[in-house]
Protein backbone atom coordinates (compact mmCIF):
# COMPACT_ATOMS: atom_id res chain seq x y z
CA UNK A 1 0.00 0.00 0.00
CA UNK A 2 1.08 3.52 -0.74
CA UNK A 3 -0.07 6.85 0.70
CA UNK A 4 -0.37 10.21 -1.02
CA UNK A 5 -1.58 13.69 -0.14
CA UNK A 6 -3.16 15.91 -2.78
CA UNK A 7 -3.88 19.63 -2.37
CA UNK A 8 -7.34 20.59 -3.63
CA UNK A 9 -8.97 23.92 -4.46
CA UNK A 10 -12.63 24.70 -4.99
CA UNK A 11 -14.23 23.16 -1.90
CA UNK A 12 -16.56 25.56 -0.08
CA UNK A 13 -18.38 23.45 2.51
CA UNK A 14 -18.44 20.14 4.37
CA UNK A 15 -20.74 18.80 1.67
CA UNK A 16 -17.97 19.31 -0.90
CA UNK A 17 -15.37 17.46 1.14
CA UNK A 18 -17.83 14.69 2.03
CA UNK A 19 -18.81 14.19 -1.61
CA UNK A 20 -15.18 14.15 -2.72
CA UNK A 21 -14.32 11.62 0.00
CA UNK A 22 -17.01 9.31 -1.42
CA UNK A 23 -15.78 9.84 -4.99
CA UNK A 24 -12.18 8.98 -4.07
CA UNK A 25 -13.19 5.94 -2.02
CA UNK A 26 -14.88 4.56 -5.13
CA UNK A 27 -11.73 4.73 -7.28
CA UNK A 28 -10.57 1.18 -7.90
CA UNK A 29 -7.56 0.28 -5.74
CA UNK A 30 -8.27 2.80 -2.96
CA UNK A 31 -8.13 1.34 0.53
CA UNK A 32 -9.12 4.61 2.25
CA UNK A 33 -9.52 8.28 1.39
CA UNK A 34 -10.22 11.26 3.61
CA UNK A 35 -10.71 14.83 2.46
CA UNK A 36 -10.20 17.80 4.80
CA UNK A 37 -12.05 21.00 3.95
CA UNK A 38 -9.99 22.98 6.46
CA UNK A 39 -6.63 21.80 5.10
CA UNK A 40 -7.81 21.57 1.47
CA UNK A 41 -6.15 18.17 1.39
CA UNK A 42 -6.99 14.62 0.33
CA UNK A 43 -5.14 11.79 2.05
CA UNK A 44 -5.37 8.55 0.11
CA UNK A 45 -4.06 5.06 0.86
CA UNK A 46 -4.10 2.85 -2.21
CA UNK A 47 -2.71 -0.21 -3.98
CA UNK A 48 -0.23 1.18 -6.49
CA UNK A 49 -0.53 -1.95 -8.64
CA UNK A 50 -4.19 -1.05 -9.30
CA UNK A 51 -4.53 2.74 -9.01
CA UNK A 52 -2.29 5.52 -10.28
CA UNK A 53 -2.00 9.13 -9.07
CA UNK A 54 -3.50 10.30 -12.35
CA UNK A 55 -6.68 8.34 -11.49
CA UNK A 56 -7.12 10.51 -8.39
CA UNK A 57 -6.45 13.73 -10.30
CA UNK A 58 -9.06 12.74 -12.87
CA UNK A 59 -11.65 11.82 -10.21
CA UNK A 60 -11.10 15.11 -8.37
CA UNK A 61 -11.39 17.19 -11.53
CA UNK A 62 -14.43 15.22 -12.76
CA UNK A 63 -16.09 16.03 -9.41
CA UNK A 64 -15.62 19.75 -10.15
CA UNK A 65 -12.56 20.57 -8.04
CA UNK A 66 -9.01 21.60 -8.90
CA UNK A 67 -5.83 19.70 -8.09
CA UNK A 68 -2.94 21.90 -6.93
CA UNK A 69 0.20 20.41 -8.50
Amino acid sequence: MKKIEIQIEGMHCEGCSSRLTKVLNHVEGVKSAEVSLQNKLAQIEYDETIAKVEDFYEAIEDAGFEVVK
